[in-house]
C-alpha cells in the first residue's frame, strides 16, 4: 500500500514537482499553486537559493551600507556637512543584512504555506520523466516537473576558496572582518560591486579583468564610464590582465598578474575574491534516469524555448540551469517560473522576451541597461541612430554630481534597440526603458511622455526628444 491510500500519510504525487527552491523555483512553485495545482517543491538547503541567502539580497544590503559611507564623505567634502565617519561597525553592519535575509526568507516560507506548497527539506533527484527521489520516497508528478537548481561560483584550476584569504562570490560577504586589501579577478557585474564594495569601506581593490573592458557584455560607452568612475574613487583597473598565480600565506595572498602588455605584476592583498563567473548546478539530479543531458558548457537547454520544456515531455527548466540568451538573472528567473506554471496549468503564456531583460549592475557609479548594444544593433543589420545625454546635463544630475549618461539605440525611422545607463540610482530608472524596448516604441512615442522636474529621468526623456527631432537641451 502506499502513502496515497494510507491515512494520515503525505500523498506522493503531485501535479507538479518542483527541484530547487530559488527564484526560479519558488516562483513556479507559488504561481502553479495559485493557478489550482498541486504542487510539490524540494529544496535541500534554504528556500530562496543564491539570491536571497548569499547574492542579490545580501549585497545589495551591503551596497546600500557602502552607499552610506560614501555620503558621509560627500557631506563633508562637497557639502559642507561636518560629518565623520568613526568606524564601520562589522558585527552591526552583519546584524542588519542577516535580518533582511531573515525577513524576506520567513515571507518566502510564509507565501509557499499560504499557497498550499508541500516543501521538502531533502536533496531530490529525477528517477524517470515523471518521477522525483526525495526523503526515501518515489514522488510522481501528474504534469510535469520543473528543474531549477541553480549555479554556483565558477572556480579555477587549483584555486581553492578558504573562506578567509580565497573567498568566491557566495562566501565573500561571510568572510570575517573587513579586508584592508582586496584583489577582485573577474570584471563582469558581479566583481564590479564587490569592488565597488570594498572601495568604499576603505579597501586598497585592484580589479582584474581578462577581457579588454569592464562589463564586456554591455555597451563600450557603459563600460568606458564605468571604468572612469570606478578610477576616480581609487580602484586599481587591469584589463586584459590575467592571473597568473595566486599563493596564499599566513596573513594573505601573493597574487601574480600578467598584464595587457605582457609584463608581470605582484600585488599583495588580504584577500583574494573570485568572480569569474557561475557555473549550472546538476550533480545528483539524475538527468540521464529522466532521459536528460547537459550541453558541453553544462546547461539543461529546453527543446521548446516558448514553454521552457525539454526533449523529454514534462520536464521543464528554468533559471540558471538555461544556457543563453536566458541572462542567469534573478528577475528572469521569476519570469521563467511564472511561463512554466502557466503552462502546466494549461494556458498559453507569451515567452519570455529576453531582449527585454533588464541588466543592473549595483556598484558606484551604476550601470543600467535593456535591448541592444550599439554594435549589436549595427551587428544584425540596424541603420543605428544614436542619442546621449549626460546626467549632469539636467539639475538633478547636478545635484548628485557624480557624472553618468543616459544612451539610446534605435534603429533609423524605426523602434528602440537598446537603452543604457550609467550613474547614480540608474537601478531605478531602467524599468520605463523596458517597456520602450519590448513594446518596441519609436522614440517620437516616447517624447510624447512627460518626465517629472527636477529627476534624473528627465535625460532619458530629452534624449528621445532629440531623436524625435524635438531637442530642448542640449544632448549629444
Amino acid at each position: 500500500m502506499t502513502s496515497e491510500h494510507i491515512p494520515g500519510a503525505a500523498p506522493t504525487t503531485a501535479d507538479v514537482i518542483v527541484i530547487g527552491g530559488g527564484t526560479g523555483g519558488y516562483s513556479t512553485a507559488l504561481r502553479a499553486a495559485n493557478l489550482g495545482l498541486d504542487v510539490v517543491l524540494a529544496e535541500r538547503d534554504l528556500v530562496g537559493g543564491t539570491c536571497l541567502h548569499r547574492g542579490c539580497i545580501p549585497s545589495k544590503a551591503m551596497l546600500h551600507a557602502a552607499e552610506l559611507v560614501d555620503g558621509i564623505a560627500e557631506a563633508r567634502e562637497r557639502w559642507g556637512v561636518e560629518a565623520t565617519l568613526d568606524a564601520v561597525d562589522w558585527p552591526a553592519l552583519t546584524a542588519t543584512r542577516d535580518d533582511i535575509v531573515a525577513r524576506n526568507h520567513r515571507g518566502v516560507e510564509g507565501h509557499l504555506a499560504q499557497a498550499g506548497v508541500r516543501v521538502l527539506r531533502a536533496q531530490a533527484s529525477l528517477t524517470g520523466p515523471r518521477t522525483v527521489a526525495a526523503e526515501g520516497r518515489t514522488y510522481t508528478a501528474r504534469r510535469g516537473i520543473v528543474l531549477a537548481t541553480g549555479s554556483r561560483p565558477r572556480l579555477l584550476p587549483g584555486l581553492v576558496p578558504d573562506g578567509r584569504r580565497i573567498v568566491t562570490s557566495d562566501d565573500a560577504l561571510f568572510a570575517p572582518g573587513l579586508p584592508e586589501s582586496v584583489a577582485v579577478l573577474g570584471g563582469g557585474a558581479i566583481g564590479v560591486e564587490y569592488a565597488s564594495l570594498h572601495r568604499s569601506m576603505g579597501a586598497r581593490v585592484v580589479l582584474v579583468e581578462a577581457a579588454g573592458r569592464l562589463l564586456p557584455l554591455e555597451d563600450t560607452e557603459v563600460s568606458r564610464q564605468l571604468g572612469r568612475g570606478l578610477r576616480r574613487r581609487g580602484v586599481e583597473i587591469l584589463t586584459g590582465a590575467r592571473m597568473t598565480g595566486a599563493e596564499p600565506y599566513a596573513n594573505g595572498v601573493r597574487v601574480t598578474v600578467r598584464d595587457a602588455r605582457g609584463g608581470t605584476r605582484v600585488h599583495d592583498v588580504e584577500r583574494l575574491l573570485v568572480a569569474v563567473g557561475r557555473e549550472p548546478v546538476t550533480d545528483g539530479l539524475g538527468l540521464a534516469e529522466a532521459g536528460l543531458a547537459t550541453d558541453a558548457h553544462g546547461f539543461v537547454a529546453p527543446a521548446d524555448w516558448a514553454r521552457l520544456e525539454t526533449a523529454v515531455p514534462g520536464v521543464h527548466v528554468v533559471g540558471d540551469l538555461l544556457p543563453p540568451p536566458s541572462p542567469g538573472l534573478a528577475h528572469a528567473s521569476f519570469a521563467e517560473g511564472l511561463l512554466v506554471a502557466e503552462v502546466l496549468a494549461g494556458r498559453s503564456p507569451r515567452p519570455v522576451d529576453y531582449a527585454a531583460v533588464p541588466r543592473v549592475t549595483y556598484s558606484s557609479p551604476q550601470t543600467a541597461s535593456v535591448g541592444l548594444t550599439e554594435q549589436q544593433a549595427a551587428d544584425a543589420g540596424h541603420d543605428v541612430v544614436v542619442g546621449t545625454m549626460p546626467l549632469t546635463a539636467v539639475a538633478k544630475g547636478m545635484v548628485h554630481g557624480q557624472g553618468g549618461s543616459v544612451k539610446v539605440v534605435a534603429a533609423a525611422g524605426g523602434p528602440v534597440l537598446g537603452v543604457h545607463l550609467v550613474g547614480p540610482h540608474v537601478s531605478e530608472m531602467i524599468a520605463e526603458s523596458q517597456l520602450i524596448v519590448g513594446w518596441e516604441a519609436e522614440p517620437a512615442d516616447v517624447a510624447a511622455h512627460v518626465h517629472p522636474h527636477p529627476t534624473l529621468s528627465e535625460a532619458v526623456g530629452e534624449v528621445f526628444l532629440s531623436l524625435a527631432g524635438r531637442a530642448l537641451h542640449r544632448t549629444a
